[in-house]
């Protein structure tokens, strides 16, 4: 399997660049304050969407070099800021005690300071894009804010109703996952000043890696090789219906289908629940279709690079795509 470390190795320069001008930015007085950001700044895994930014932007110059400019660490932070916010605020919605198999802020600060943590992130990181003067891309990248918001909320009403549809889980997952790595991919163009076709195309592109990754997502909390870091059927505990059970549901008669949504409010503090839904998931198909719908995802964005030359920056982004499906974590 192509590993992250091959993925980025045609922009090392320019990823270091971006470390470098996080690292300056994201200081602040008062020793607990700084100890919290450098939790929080050391804990934000992959670092795909700051990667997404850089061979966007790499693939997309017109001269050799404009891929290491401010602009487009400017733009990885953005982006990168709002998502490593979210996922603090998501743990204290959540009352999760680890991220990534390390303690949350949540459960090494309580949730107050944790939400407050996530507030100074969300407003040093418009502060530093208003202060920088680049309008075009702070109003390109912030006004995605508003639209993770309404996913989570979409997401919550529907758990609380168990009312969820196809097409609604595939407007949640474009809200809290796709729309940010859409614009990932086309804030890095548009930062080395690509054309607004190509704009376009990449946030297409990193619209269509979103909606592959969060279904990979949802499908490794019923998978038992999986190695997230995060306790297998979390979805089932926390209510959450997606694709892999509605497969389930899509198919099952009116009886079977009140039957299976009453054993996933029991989930909440049945494990029985749990494992049994994981089994009827697992062996009725859910997993299989669930990656034929991902893998669906994931050749359209392979498509939607076929425009652009042979380069190391496309093929990274191939192999991306490739990296995303076969995760295991």
């Amino acid at each position: 399997m192509i590993t992250l470390d091959a993925i980025r190795q045609p922009v090392t320069k320019e990823l270091e660049a971006y470390e470098a001008f996080l690292e300056r930015q994201f200081t602040a007085d008062g020793d607990l304050l700084n100890e919290m950001l450098h939790h929080a700044l050391s804990s934000r895994g992959k670092g795909v969407r700051p990667l997404l930014v850089a061979l966007s932007a790499a693939m997309n110059a017109r001269t050799s070099g404009a891929a290491g400019g401010q602009r487009v660490s400017l733009a990885a932070m953005l982006v990168e800021m709002i998502h490593t916010a979210s996922l603090i605020h998501d743990d204290v919605i959540d009352e999760a005690d680890e991220r990534r198999g390390r303690p949350s802020a949540n459960a090494l600060w309580q949730s107050r300071k944790a939400v407050l943590l996530g507030d100074y992130i969300l407003a040093r990181n418009m502060a530093i894009g208003l202060e920088s003067g680049q309008f075009d891309l702070v109003s390109h990248i912030c006004g995605r804010m508003a639209t993770l918001c309404e996913g989570e909320l979409l997401q919550d009403d529907c758990v609380s109703k168990q009312n969820m549809t196809r097409r609604t889980y595939l407007d949640i997952i474009y809200k809290k996952t796709a729309c940010l790595l859409g614009v990932s991919a086309s804030s890095g163009a548009l930062a080395v000043g690509a054309t607004r076709d190509k704009v376009t195309t990449m946030r297409r592109f990193g619209e269509a890696l979103g909606m592959a990754f969060q279904i990979q997502d949802d499908i490794l909390d019923y998978s038992p090789s999986a190695a997230t870091g995060k306790p297998l059927g979390n979805d089932l505990r926390e209510g959450k219906i997606t694709l892999p059970l509605l497969v389930i549901l899509d198919k099952a008669d009116d009886k079977r289908r009140a039957y299976l949504l009453e054993r996933l409010k029991a989930c909440h503090n049945d494990e029985e629940a749990v494992e049994e839904m994981q089994r009827i998931v697992i062996d009725e198909g859910g997993l299989h279709e669930a990656q034929a719908v991902m893998q669906g995802y994931i050749a359209r964005a392979v498509q939607l690079l076929s425009e652009y030359d042979d380069t190391s920056y496309r093929t990274s982004l191939v192999h991306l795509c490739s990296f995303v499906a076969e995760r295991n974590k």
